[in-house]
């Protein structure tokens, strides 16, 4: 069979290393419109059992990539100066390019061979492939060919600005201040020992108040800087093509049109609050994979593919939208005491309930218990 894989991110990559891990005879063509080490953003995150699902199939990648990853076993609120652990709510993060120069070393050591700086303009250039695999992200442009896939694209209404910075921080912490401007809250955890990512979130009233769509991305780095610098202790921001950003809904009622299927960004988008949106990519190959592996031709895969993995992700989307409602309205809930902000916080994707809690986080309930005493 042959293959093109269009996209050099985490999708694409792990499903060209796994089908020609598996098919070494193979013709895989991998795609990618950038440099082998251009990338925007800083760390990522997976939450608790990061890589657990690698695990079973392929243990190889995951002895590869955990060492290069820092973990941890609580998260962290900040809310009126007030630190509020959340027991056994742990997460592992590593940095974007770290993660992408991993995946590339295991395509390569399989036989594919990325083909960087290269953009696919027109169709006609993947005529001769048996599939086509759209790993090309949010601003996908393959899927962008085909109004057949009937995508769906919305826009989440806080404004966000993913920065780094040297200061390096003992857990995933949400630190929401209140200054001159309004609100806002800064998502930050470590990924290197020495690095951490810091993104910036607000309220549309908020962005229009500090002025973020009128000035440059150097200043709105220095004012972010500025409101935040108890929380960075005088470490600097860095900037990586870090500029205020919507976060893009992405959903794709068909996930395949013709020998063309999609995975990853390319397909949905998951909210970043639940640390979900790098794992549901390599899941998507994974599952687009064993499909083809299943089935004697491309077309039964594609729908196997599809009726398989579409129901799980539905619900992760779900719940990453539920959350992100309660972020949309965050500045509400700081009116809330410290504590019951916590609580209205970690339920708030409705996959946790207080009984979960009292098992998963009984540190964290024990104290809420008695603030309500």
């Amino acid at each position: 069979m042959k293959i093109a894989v269009v996209g050099g991110g985490p999708a694409g990559l792990y499903f060209a290393y796994l089908w020609k891990r598996k098919h070494p005879a193979a013709e895989i063509s991998l795609f990618e419109q950038n440099a082998p080490d251009a990338t925007f953003g800083f760390g990522v995150v997976f939450s608790d059992r990061a890589l657990d699902f690698l695990r079973a199939d392929d243990p190889e990648t995951v002895e590869a990539i955990t060492p290069h990853m820092e973990h941890w076993r609580d998260m962290t609120l900040v809310h009126r100066g007030e630190r509020i652990t959340i027991d056994g709510v742990g997460f592992s993060a590593i940095g974007r390019l770290e993660l992408l120069k991993l995946l590339q070393a295991r395509a390569a050591c399989v036989g594919v061979q990325p083909g960087f700086n290269r953009r696919i303009e027109n169709l006609e250039e993947l005529r001769n492939f048996d599939l086509v695999v759209a790993a090309d992200g949010v601003n996908s442009s393959l899927r962008s060919f085909y109004p057949q896939f009937h995508t769906q694209t919305d826009l989440f209404r806080n404004k966000f600005i993913w920065f780094g910075t040297s200061k390096t921080f003992d857990t995933l912490t949400q630190t929401f201040i209140e200054c001159e401007y309004g609100t806002l809250n800064a998502h930050h955890y470590r990924y290197a020992t020495d690095k951490s990512t810091f993104i910036v979130e607000c309220d549309g009233a908020t962005f229009e108040r500090a002025g973020f769509g009128k000035i440059s991305p150097e200043e709105s780095r220095i004012l972010c800087e500025r409101i935040f610098a108890d929380t960075l202790s005088g470490h600097a921001l860095i900037s990586n093509k870090s500029v205020w950003r919507d976060f893009p809904w992405i959903w794709n009622e068909r996930w395949s049109h013709e020998n063309m299927v999609l995975v990853g960004d390319a397909l949905h988008t998951a909210h970043f609050s639940i640390g979900s949106g790098t794992r549901l990519a390599l899941e998507d190959s994974i599952a687009l994979f064993k499909a083809l592996d299943a089935e004697r031709d491309i077309s039964s895969a594609i729908m196997r593919y599809e009726a398989e993995r579409k129901p799980i992700v539905e619900k992760i989307v779900k719940a990453s939208k539920t959350s992100a409602a309660w972020y949309e309205k965050f500045p509400e809930h700081m009116k809330q005491a410290p504590l019951d902000f916590a609580m209205s916080y970690i339920t708030r994707s409705g996959r946790v309930d207080r009984a979960k809690l009292r098992e998963m986080s009984p540190q964290f309930m024990a104290r809420y218990g008695a603030g309500a005493q």
